[in-house]
């Protein structure tokens, strides 16, 4: 399989084309080659005119741990061009840093989860690149959580920073294909340019778009393995809880649990209520002690999810509904137990952050009322599911 950026330093016409051009790019710690060249070292060596590069949340060198840790501007130190930060007094990219390019190559690696803040990054350089009349080159990448389709749809008047338009949690789609769909939803006059790979195959198992023989470099400090990715739509929504999604462990967003919970009377619950939503991966029941985050050297009693075992299935795999699960058996067990954390998250201070997750209160409304059945919900996801699949279906490969 060939990356979005290996095709533009190995194919000539694309060179031809960005002849002249000043060029910005939009990039991470994973924005690498397929042999594990950092994209900027890479266009330098291959002597595009670069002349400036942007860093989303975490970095342009991911150094960054957690939420909310702001991003200077700064000069690379070796190529002596300004980086721009796109996670600091601003998420937006200025028109200060618009004007230093023509053409924009856009080159972040996804997990495929709505939630992962790269998505808002698309869509503001996006709007800004068509404000400013500037080129946008996506330079694609896989999604390793692959095709499958989960969610409810982010709800009117919800979009934020962690909800760039109305997706499900689990989209399905490349980075390349959401700029495709963020330009015929929101109707922007802009000059697109989506670089495919070669050799993607999301349906084609074990990878399912991931080979086997692609090196997983993380695209943020706890995004650490292809498990992680193929987890985060379900892990993530523990970041809206006093539950731990295993911060400050050596296996972040891949397990879930607490110092103040029974989790094998939750996992017996679980089952009670609807096994099949425990379908797909291997869920073991473990102990892990955050060295910092919530639970902070406390023994922790939770889950860790498996998708690297033989038995994985991926199309059974559902780890929204897992974890919507994992809240409703720990309510019904525990009903007095404070599941949902209110803080300041991702620059909201009003709405809790669970809602601003889900895109809306549905499944926070759901997991608190005692008399409601996984049916319930299935009527809630099913719709919008659908819809997304029929919305999205025309930018797919």
């Amino acid at each position: 399989m060939k990356f979005g950026l290996d095709r533009l330093l190995t194919e000539d016409s694309f060179k031809k084309e960005l002849e002249g051009k000043r060029l910005s790019l939009v990039a991470h710690p994973a924005s690498v080659t397929s042999d594990l060249r950092h994209s900027v070292d890479a266009l330098f060596a291959a002597g595009y005119n670069l002349v400036s590069a942007f860093g989303p949340q975490h970095g342009l060198r991911g150094e960054k741990q957690d939420n909310m840790i702001e991003t200077d501007d700064f000069v690379d130190p070796q190529y002596r061009i300004p980086v721009f930060s796109l996670y600091g007094k601003s998420r937006r990219p200025t028109d200060e840093a618009m004007a230093t390019f023509d053409v924009c190559l856009f080159d972040l690696q996804d997990v495929g989860t709505r939630i992962y803040t790269f998505l808002t990054t698309l869509r503001y350089m996006m709007e800004a690149c068509a404000r400013h009349g500037k080129t946008l080159w996506i330079l694609d990448r896989p999604n390793p959580a692959g095709r499958p389709v989960e969610g409810s749809l982010l709800r009117p008047g919800w979009e934020s920073f962690v909800g760039a338009g109305p997706f499900p949690m689990r989209h399905g789609l490349t980075l390349g294909e959401c700029a495709l769909w963020f330009r015929d939803h929101l109707k922007l006059n802009l000059d697109l340019r989506v670089i495919e790979m070669t050799g993607y195959a999301p349906e084609k198992g074990p990878g399912y778009g991931w080979p086997a023989e692609l090196s997983w470099v993380n695209p943020s400090p706890n995004a650490a393995s292809v498990n992680m990715a193929r987890c985060f739509p379900g892990t993530v929504m523990l970041e809206g809880t006093h539950l731990s999604e295993a911060r400050g462990t050596t296996k972040p967003l891949e397990m879930a649990g607490a110092s103040d919970i029974s989790i094998m009377k939750i996992l017996k619950r679980m089952e009670s209520l609807a096994s099949e939503w425990m379908r797909g991966a291997l869920i073991r029941p473990c102990y892990f002690e955050p060295t910092f985050h919530k639970h902070q050297k406390q023994l922790c009693e939770g889950f860790q999810i498996h998708t690297d075992h033989p038995s994985y299935r991926h199309e059974e795999f559902r780890p929204y509904r897992l974890f919507a699960l994992f809240f409703k058996a720990l309510r019904l067990e525990s009903p007095d137990y404070p599941i949902w954390r209110d803080f300041p998250y991702e620059y909201e201070t009003e709405r809790l952050a669970i809602d601003l997750i889900n895109g809306g209160p549905q499944l926070r409304e759901w997991v608190d009322d005692r008399s409601s059945t996984a049916a319930d919900f299935e009527k809630i996801l099913q719709p919008d599911e659908s819809a997304w699949r029929e919305s999205s279906r025309p930018h797919l490969y």
